[in-house]
């Protein structure tokens, strides 16, 4: 409930002999569906040939029986599900996008956010290039293409092209004879592959979607690299792997995967109980019960109770045909939002002092309805836990958190927001205690500049203003 929305997540099939790639990768995008909800498309490779579709909606709607069996079988698929800007909200700028050059077909799913694709966009423009959308993937398979016409295979362009490239990256990309893997050397967001019975390999954002095909994990994508499938098996580029400049989004973690995920060998389950436990010890309260806001603040939640020694109660019941990024305009409708989403059962509440404890907080409006709604059932006080630290800055790297004027840390101080909020009490995650959810000696093997402001890369400049003035009637 914290209003952030992901971006996006991206799944490929490759496969020996032909087969129902496109069920495969419909049942990856399900998986995935927590990433993006607002478009979604397969590209599927019969042979070199590109049967593809895409549109606006989840990917159960958008994807019927009649449509599945159009796409028809073939032996590799990508697919893409996305969140984007108010302003990129069409079909055009739905993904895979396909890409008809001198050499052949090329289909290309990302999941990030370039740092530098003003400057990368102007210059190409200036080329010569058209562009037809707003997406970076347009602009990534721009500079693919034009290397690729200078080089001998698809994995050399991905490898002259990356070194353009600034900033968050995950691609899966589809030749007609080759399935790549490609990860941006800081590796701000998860990628990963496994394998199934009959030998298909499978890519996907996070291993639940593995799972959801049955396919066993083998390992993550290693930032910077390169994974080459075609029909000789395996094998990888490391020309941009450095160790020293991994830099993994810790709000994976925090909010984004699914709780059934792993990423870098840790439970993102087990790093969200950890970031209760951490709470627990950081911020203690007498109460009766310990609640958490569905979905990504009920382990953070476990976790706390766990540690205190409180109760853990089930405090709301989420209405399940509402998706996660359901965006409704303006302030009233945020706040039917709130309503229409989350029901108090109050039976845990009435009477008692209660704990709340969500993933985040950004606005504050949302959590001040919950409270609200908290009190409203009967609960005789409330204290507010957030497993995550106070958002201090905007991030440039694939999270849409907001430009500093609208994060409410940045203009309030605890206690103030603990009044707007009407909590009886407020609680932030150290941010110093970030490494203990996953197990690390420091911070410094994570991103979590925001909230630090300290980035792993060089950020834009004077380009915030438009990132963000177009949708904050959307954003919580």
């Amino acid at each position: 409930m914290s209003g952030l929305r992901e971006e996006c997540g991206v799944f490929g099939v490759f496969s020996t002999f032909k087969q129902d790639t496109a069920k495969a990768a419909y049942y990856g995008l399900f998986a995935l569906q927590h990433r993006g909800q607002e478009s979604c498309g397969i590209v599927v490779n019969d042979d070199g040939v590109f049967n593809y579709y895409k549109d606006t909606g989840i990917v159960n709607d958008v994807f019927t029986a009649e449509v599945l069996d159009e796409l028809k079988e073939g032996n590799m698929a990508i697919g893409h599900v996305r969140y984007g800007t108010a302003d990129t909200k069409d079909r055009l700028n739905s993904q895979p996008m396909v890409v008809n050059h001198h050499k052949g077909r090329m289909a290309l799913a990302n999941n990030g956010s370039l740092v530098n694709a003003p400057e990368l966009r102007k210059k190409l423009e200036l080329e010569g290039s058209i562009f037809h959308t707003k997406s970076d993937a347009e602009l990534i398979s721009y500079l693919i293409t034009k290397a690729r016409l200078e080089t001998g295979s698809i994995e050399d362009a991905i490898n002259i092209a990356m070194n353009q490239l600034k900033g968050a990256y995950t691609l899966v990309v589809m030749s007609p004879a080759k399935l790549i893997a490609v990860r941006d050397p800081q590796g701000f967001r998860p990628l990963c592959y496994g394998q199934k019975d009959d030998g298909t390999y499978i890519i996907a954002s996070e291993s639940c979607a593995l799972d959801s095909v049955g396919a066993k994990f083998i390992r993550d994508v290693e930032p910077g690299e390169i994974v080459i499938f075609d029909r000789e098996g395996i094998r990888t580029i490391k020309d941009h792997c450095n160790k020293m400049q991994e830099k993994l989004c810790i709000f994976e973690y925090i909010y984004f995967a699914r709780p059934d995920s792993i990423i870098e060998g840790v439970s993102v389950h087990e790093a969200r109980k950890k970031a209760g436990a951490c709470l627990a010890l950081e911020h203690p309260v007498q109460a009766d019960v310990v609640i958490g806001v569905p979905d990504s603040g009920l382990d953070a939640a476990i976790g706390y109770a766990a540690q205190s020694g409180i109760p853990y109660g089930i405090g709301f019941i989420k209405n399940k045909y509402i998706g996660r990024t359901f965006i409704a305009p303006g302030q009233k409708s945020r706040e039917d939002k709130v309503r229409i989403k989350l029901n108090v059962l109050s039976a845990t509440v009435k009477d008692k002092r209660v704990v709340i404890v969500d993933d985040s907080i950004v606005r504050g409006t949302t959590i001040a309805k919950i409270v609200k709604r908290l009190r409203d059932a009967g609960a005789t006080e409330v204290h507010v836990r957030s497993a995550a630290p106070p958002f201090t800055d905007p991030c440039y790297y694939g999270t849409d958190v907001d430009s500093k004027e609208n994060l409410i840390a940045c203009k309030h101080t605890l206690d103030e927001i603990c009044k707007i909020i009407d909590a009886d009490s407020l609680g932030y995650l150290n941010v110093n205690h970030l490494n203990m959810l996953i197990g690390k000696t420091d911070n410094s093997e994570f991103c979590y500049s925001c909230f630090t402001g300290n980035y792993p890369t060089e950020v834009p400049e004077g380009t915030i203003e438009d990132k963000f003035t177009k949708h904050l009637s959307e954003k919580e």
